[in-house]
């Protein structure tokens, strides 16, 4: 089954270019392109690809940014593979807090832009070489400063906040409610929750909030 694959950029020659690549690919199929974050966001929702390909800065619409963070409380499981003009370390953070799976330089080869496709749709995340330096870098810095560098963990907002909720004994239903969301979008989150952390069960999640300090029973 092809790898279904949704474009996002302000520049139409980039949305054609990219198109014409990625359906030239025996296992991926372009189902559809948006000029900026809100019209990513509504496709997407509309389509359900597997992986949007999403331009961070996308001027005078919505950004990347925001429409990562939208998208993926909404549609957990839908990939994101940022891509960019320039290194932006300030957003990198931010991105993979977000819950991006992927940050690739547009200036990379063709091949690193398959590839990071394919490796995203694996399951793994992908990241530009000087992204990853960039990050071990930060990571470094925040051991030196002495920094609780848990608290920078790989769980987005939204499954910090439904990891808490479940912690604190609330079902599927309940969290859905609290949340306004669907049940499914909760299970979604919640089994996203339970890979990164590389647990099973729901004593294991409360556990690891407990020793976490994340619960604070009023």
């Amino acid at each position: 089954m092809s790898i279904r694959l949704l474009i996002a950029d302000d520049h139409a020659i980039v949305r054609s270019g990219l198109s014409m690549l990625l359906n030239n690919q025996p296992d991926m199929d372009v189902i559809g392109t948006a000029a900026d974050g809100g019209e990513a966001f509504d496709k997407a929702l509309e389509l359900r690809p597997d992986i949007v390909l999403m331009d961070l800065s996308m001027p005078p619409g919505e950004n990347g940014l925001s429409a990562t963070t939208r998208l993926k409380e909404a549609a957990p499981e839908i990939d994101i593979l940022i891509l960019t003009m320039h290194d932006d370390e300030e957003y990198l953070f931010r991105l993979l807090q977000a819950g991006a799976s992927g940050y690739l330089l547009k200036s990379a080869p063709d091949n690193d832009l398959l590839n990071a496709i394919r490796t995203i749709h694996s399951g793994a995340a992908y990241l530009h070489p000087s992204a990853t330096k960039s990050l071990i870098s930060e990571f470094l810095q925040r051991v030196h400063r002495g920094e609780d560098v848990e608290r920078f963990q790989v769980l987005t907002d939204r499954e910090q906040e439904i990891l808490v909720l479940i912690a604190k004994g609330y079902a599927n239903k309940e969290i859905a409610e609290k949340l306004i969301v669907s049940v499914k979008t909760v299970e979604s989150h919640k089994a996203k929750i339970m890979e990164k952390l590389h647990m099973k069960t729901r004593p294991e999640l409360v556990r690891y909030a407990l020793k976490k300090g994340l619960l604070d029973f009023e």
